[in-house]
């Protein structure tokens, strides 16, 4: 092949050697406008499974590499005066000038063609010249920019200010040093990368940075490779003693907003985009480099492996890019973290710590417990001490009051809509349903959606509790929770609105009845998706008749015996879709401005607390997000957050999205949480008032995770309770629990032993005679000391 590279930094000349050297025949040229010697950036980190792939695509690189190396194991997180160390991580980074050199000789070894210090050729020009084009051209492509309509790329530029710079302090391991200072909250992310020098990035919000008066070279036009040198002596000031006395080194540093780059395709013909100019992930989690050097190991084999260039190109992108936006997500949440950092400062140092490893997903509880159990230890040891509590239970298992309301433990059944009610009458179905899931070991089970009248119903099947027959058939169900187990229950009411009078979920979910139906009514005449009827815009005198209706369904669950009610405003029913600027396009008092939005959900929530009884506790389940432009973002759902606090709720039950149909929500593992963690540490922690986690919340070390980094107090699992009904209890025993946060019904207690099953779960016997935690080959804690050079006499 003859093969174009447009970009000599690492990805396009690791391609360029995987080539060479898979075929000596490729003729490889690589264009890089800046000089060989040129490097921006200090060290490099890469992850042991990256580690692995160089050693297995070319030996010479991964040799000369691992020799080069400073690697450890320890992060050290420095706040509030105190360091705490987890270990068992591994890192192993180097110079990236180094690196650079190491991959100029290999390729100049192999007999690629470079052409430093010169333009590239138009781009079309090497298109038609060339068999292979590949733009590796970074961050600000070019390439990307001028076949924009075809890569159809997304720079998402980020809200926090970050500079790159370097110190001759050599740290031993990973460094966070969180700073609380009169601007605000700052941070380093900092590490080794040699026996000379460790990296040191600098990162604080927008916000801080003016108020520290960085923006004062904003307007500053810098020369190439000039640093922002004013910038680098006011760090230098603002972390002294964190340096030690040691100085801060610059190359090309200024100040710098993160932008994440995706691409709808990375090809165009015979030219792909690599690296950074088709993807970027925040450096919190991991580096633009390993990503790079990824892809061209993937494109090269690709490229080996499929005859026809068109077949190798898709089959690079589709082995790639799950990988990528796997990392992009992590990096998503890593990033979104780090802007919020502030949220957190007065976390107590070991849940900070504990917060922050895990605020990507990546790392969780078990998976800490196994790299470093001391400091898995130490997590739960502070958690239990902090909530008040005796004993080592799982925080899953500790119990928690809300409101006057005290849970065995912090799993609750969400409510889950099951479309099998005859005129709005729960039956046998429902006492199956939540009893099995009451017995099943959660703390609290929530009923689906019962809706406040046979016209605030989603569907015909959807229950109701508007007249006595639903109120007695609740009670038989509330009666049997409490009889046959130790789980609360209760219900949430709610009012369908636009998205009211469809067909079952299994018949079309959201599409309208065709026979039966009734009129959907909605704040205003705004249909819910294309396929669905614009509903009635209600006027005052109905906006009350609803509002009594809510009344009257909370005096029958009260004399039906629930121990908790939650007021729906999630989802895009008809409280929801008044707090919607979306479905909400009224212009009288309950329309326009978020307090107006507000009004008439708040009076809704007021009455329905009137008429509630005063010992039990009332939630509301809110969309933190409409998940479409111009709707309700996470800023807004603090604000209503806080009005339904202030106005008394015990819980906010954080949802999100379903408020309009052409949203595009974000999925991925708990991917919610975020907004429930905003809600608390702005809101509910301080007021003393619950927040509930839902949203693809699968696990019990999800659960964990979430509640002993505080991002919670209550988690809500729906599927997985219908994967397993007694998901609770097994994950009891998973953990070795035995305890009152899960009691087996004595009916059922002859099953709380795990069957045995085939010979892997046989016992193995002991042999060695000293145990040592390892990861990776290394153990749980390792510093990053080089030899020391004895000063000059």
């Amino acid at each position: 092949m003859k093969i174009a590279i447009i970009g000599g930094g690492p990805g396009g000349l690791y391609f360029a050697a995987l080539m060479k050297q898979l075929d000596p025949n490729h003729e490889v040229t690589v264009w890089e406008r800046n000089a060989a010697s040129d490097t921006f950036g200090f060290g490099v980190v890469f992850s042991d499974e990256t580690l692995g792939g160089i050693g297995n695509a070319d030996t010479v690189i991964a040799e000369y590499m691992s020799e080069r190396f400073a690697r450890w194991t320890d992060i050290d997180i420095h706040f509030k005066g105190q360091e705490h160390t987890v270990g068992g991580q591994g890192f192993a980074a180097m110079s990236r000038k180094e690196l650079l050199e190491l991959l100029q000789r290999r390729c100049a070894e192999l007999g690629v063609d470079l052409r430093f210090s010169t333009l590239a050729p138009d781009v079309e020009d090497l298109s038609r010249d060339y068999d292979l084009v590949l733009a590796a051209d970074g961050l600000n492509s070019a390439v990307r920019s001028q076949f924009a309509e075809v890569f159809q790329p997304s720079l998402d530029v980020r809200k926090s200010k970050y500079m790159w710079l370097g110190t001759d302090l050599v740290f031993e391991a990973f460094k966070f040093f969180v700073k609380d200072t009169e601007h605000g909250v700052m941070q380093i992310h900092g590490y080794p990368y040699s026996d000379e020098g460790s990296t040191f990035i600098v990162e604080m919000h927008e916000d801080v940075w003016r108020r520290a008066g960085f923006d004062a070279t904003k307007n500053q036009a810098f020369r190439p490779g000039e640093s922002d040198e004013a910038a680098v002596d006011a760090i230098r000031a603002l972390f002294a003693a964190e340096l030690e006395g040691h100085e801060v080194l610059v190359n090309n540093s200024k100040w710098l907003n993160f932008t994440t780059v995706r691409n709808k395709s990375w090809r165009h013909g015979n030219i792909v985009l690599l690296g950074d100019a088709a993807h970027t992930a925040h450096f919190s989690i991991g580096s633009g480099t390993k990503l790079a050097m990824e892809d061209s190991l993937a494109l090269a084999a690709c490229l080996h492996e499929h005859a026809e260039l068109g077949v190798a190109l898709e089959a690079y992108e589709n082995e790639r890019r799950p990988v990528v936006e796997s990392t992009q997500r992590a990096a998503q949440a890593s990033l979104e973290w780090f802007e919020n950092i502030g949220m957190y400062k007065d976390q107590n140092p070991v849940q900070f710590c504990f917060n922050l490893l895990t605020r990507s997903r990546r790392i969780t509880y078990d998976n800490l417990r196994l790299r470093d159990p001391e400091f898995a230890a130490r997590v739960d040891e502070e958690f239990a001490r902090t909530q008040g509590i005796e004993g080592s239970a799982p925080a899953m298992f500790q119990p928690y009051l809300i409101g006057g309301l005290e849970l065995k433990n912090r799993i609750v059944v969400s409510p889950m809509d099951m479309y099998s009610a005859t005129d709005g009458v729960p039956g046998n179905f429902h006492l199956v349903h939540l009893g099995s899931k009451a017995l099943g070991g959660a703390g609290l089970v929530m009923t689906e959606m019962v809706c406040v009248s046979d016209t605030g119903r989603i569907t015909p099947g959807c229950s109701g509790l508007y007249n006595e027959a639903q109120q007695e058939s609740w009670r038989e169900i509330v009666d049997f929770v409490h009889d046959r187990s130790t789980a609360a229950i209760g219900v949430q009411l709610g009012h369908s609105g636009r998205k009211g009078s469809t067909k079952l979920m299994w018949e079309g979910i959201d599409e309208p009845l065709t026979k039966g139906g009734w009129e959907p009514v909605g704040p205003s005449a705004i249909p819910y998706g294309p396929e669905s009827p614009a509903p009635r815009e209600i006027g005052r005198a109905e906006m009350d008749q609803i509002r009594d209706e809510f009344v009257a369904a909370t005096a029958r669950a009260a004399a039906a015996g629930f121990d908790l009610l939650e007021l729906h405003c999630a989802h895009g029913y008809l409280l929801s879709a008044f707090l919607s600027p979306l479905a909400n396009r009224r212009t009288d008092d309950y329309g326009g401005s978020l307090e107006n939005r507000l009004r008439y959900p708040l009076e809704v929530f007021d009455a329905v607390r009137a008429a509630w009884p005063a010992d039990k506790p009332l939630t509301v389940r809110l969309s933190a997000t409409d998940w479409s432009p111009g709707g309700n973002d996470e800023h807004d759902a603090v604000a209503i957050a806080r009005a339904f606090v202030e106005h008394g709720a015990d819980g906010v039950d954080v949802s999100s999205g379903q408020v309009v149909k052409e949203e595009k929500p974000a999925y991925g593992r708990s991917y919610q949480t975020p907004f429930a963690d905003r809600i608390r540490q702005e809101v509910a922690h301080k007021a003393g008032v619950a927040v509930i986690a839902v949203g693809a919340v699968s696990s019990y070390d999800d659960v964990n995770s979430i509640l002993l980094a505080g991002r919670a107090d209550l988690c809500a699992l729906g599927r997985t309770h219908l994967f397993d009904p007694q998901w609770t209890l097994h994950a009891a025993i998973e953990q070795n629990y035995r305890g009152p946060g899960a009691e087996w019904p004595q009916q059922f207690r002859a099953g709380s032993r795990k069957p045995p099953a085939a010979r892997t779960d046989a016992v193995r016997p002991r042999l060695a005679l000293m145990r040592e935690p390892e990861v990776a080959g290394l153990p749980t804690h390792l510093r990053w000391t080089p030899a020391k050079v004895p000063a000059a006499v």
